[in-house]
């Protein structure tokens, strides 16, 4: 991402889910790109998500930023388009639980559209992962298997109901980004 930046301006950067030192043990994936951009002094601001509905970025990687000292900034989920618009985002930066033969990359929930965005917005979009996501086993991403989650993940927060007893709810765990999206 360094080498990219021509500019030398210091990067904004994106990230999604947790992919810290809490999540992966050590220095972390995205969120160790994100953690050497700030000890090589390129890191304007880190922006991360919360990461609905089970609040991964809230939970997690907001705690990580806060430790670590390194400027951010939490958004919904769903301010990521207007994000992209509006700011300056130098890159997209995510992990991934598993990256196909052909580079198709299932990662959290919500990855997906964040790759689609930055393409509109003509910004690059990373994957940060270790070797063993790597499987090659599975060719493409239309192999891999999405859990279905508890619909209480999204109706509830800690404990309280906050939809309409009753309501219908579709909540996958994961997604897959298409290696076409997929800058690097």
């Amino acid at each position: 991402i360094s080498e990219n930046n021509t500019s030398h301006k210091k990067l904004n950067i994106l990230t999604h889910c947790n992919t810290g030192s809490l999540a992966t043990v050590g220095f972390g994936t995205a969120l160790g790109v994100i953690r050497q951009l700030q000890a090589n002094d390129n890191l304007e601001l880190a922006y991360f998500t919360e990461t609905r509905p089970y609040n991964q970025g809230s939970r997690l990687t907001a705690y990580e930023l806060v430790h670590d000292r390194i400027p951010h900034t939490m958004i919904c989920d769903s301010m990521a388009g207007l994000l992209m618009r509006t700011q300056p985002i130098h890159a997209v930066v995510v992990g991934a639980d598993r990256v196909t033969a052909n580079g198709d990359t299932a990662n959290k929930i919500g990855t997906y559209q964040l790759a689609i965005l930055a393409k509109h917005h003509k910004i690059p979009f990373y994957i940060a992962a270790p070797t063993t996501s790597i499987d090659l086993n599975k060719k493409t991403g239309d192999e891999i298997v999405i859990e279905q989650r508890p619909s209480k993940e999204m109706t509830t927060i800690k404990g309280v109901n906050i939809a309409a007893e009753g309501v219908q709810v579709w909540n996958p765990s994961f997604d897959i980004t298409p290696a076409n999206l997929i800058t690097g």
